[in-house]
């Protein structure tokens, strides 16, 4: 049979990813934990048949819930890369087959760190990352409880290149314009973010970082009266915001991505072709003087 005679396989030509705004209990002890993440876990099978999704992307500390009681016991909800949230988890990609990424406390010898975990669909660890910006104001208090990070992290689905990020840091421009630059094509920003001073501003940080570096973009919370409002920012956006942005309930959000979605953004707004390589070099002229003649004229 010539190519040209096979029948087109439409999922070939596109990212399928579950994006899992969920509703998060709270985790008294390790036992509450567990049992949290089996529920989650059986619900996700219910949405996520066989092969249906390529990635299933699920909210910082996916297994704790984020509060203050909860980080004055870290100590004893934090657990290894391998723990028991690893294990469901990567029995969870094993029946979908699909890739994980969920987030978790993770224990060192020193203090947690707050990781997103990478589960491939055979189960086992792709990679992880741990959150580079310890959030400390409104109603975040992360650093007397965890430890920053040190490495970015990227991995591989239908030939995209895909980076998790940790809510917080989406506010450092360097850090997006790094994975752009290291061939990113998606960002997963993974977040815990509560309706305090900084919610507001959440969305268009979503959309800025993801044209200015044509990227894909999924900012996803966790669900609930105090959270919600995950957003997805395909790398080009002609309105004021996208039109996926989440609402307050527990939400599963099936998102198709064309692969070569970057070509066709590109097509719209050439921004990296046109980006420049010199600005930290470019010269400085103050108020009383003049540009340099370039030869171009005026």
């Amino acid at each position: 049979m010539h190519a040209a005679d096979e029948k087109r396989d439409p999922d070939r030509d596109i990212l399928r990813i579950l994006a899992c705004q969920i509703v998060i209990p709270k985790t008294p002890n390790t036992s509450a934990r567990d049992a949290h993440v089996d529920a989650l876990c059986t619900r996700l099978v219910e949405c996520a048949h066989p092969s249906a999704f390529d990635l299933i992307v699920l909210p910082e500390l996916t297994a704790i819930e984020y509060s203050d009681a909860v980080f004055a016991n870290i100590d004893e909800l934090a657990e290894p890369i391998d723990g028991p949230s690893f294990q469901r988890f990567a029995q969870l990609a094993r029946q979908t087959q699909a890739h994980v990424i969920f987030g978790f406390a993770r224990k060192t010898s020193d203090k947690p760190m707050i990781c997103q975990a990478v589960i491939s669909p055979n189960g086992e660890l792709v990679g992880y990352y741990d959150k580079l910006h310890l959030a400390q104001f409104g109603a975040s208090a992360e650093a007397a409880a965890f430890q920053a990070g040190n490495h970015i992290f990227t991995f591989d689905v239908k030939g995209l290149k895909i980076a998790p990020m940790i809510c917080y840091d989406i506010r450092f421009a360097s850090l997006a314009a790094r994975m752009a630059d290291d061939g990113v094509d998606i960002v997963l920003q993974c977040s815990a973010y509560a309706r305090d001073l900084s919610f507001h501003s959440w969305h268009p940080f979503v959309v800025t970082r993801a044209m200015e570096n044509g990227l894909a973009w999924l900012g996803l919370n966790r669900a609930g009266e105090d959270w919600g409002g995950s957003i997805w920012c395909p790398g080009f956006a002609d309105s004021a915001l996208p039109e996926t942005v989440f609402g307050l309930d527990e939400e599963f959000l099936d998102i198709s991505l064309p692969l070569d979605f970057r070509n066709s953004n590109a097509a719209k707004i050439p921004i990296l072709e046109d980006r420049r390589n010199d600005y930290a070099n470019l010269a400085h002229h103050g108020k009383n003087s003049d540009p340099p003649d370039n030869g171009t004229g005026s």
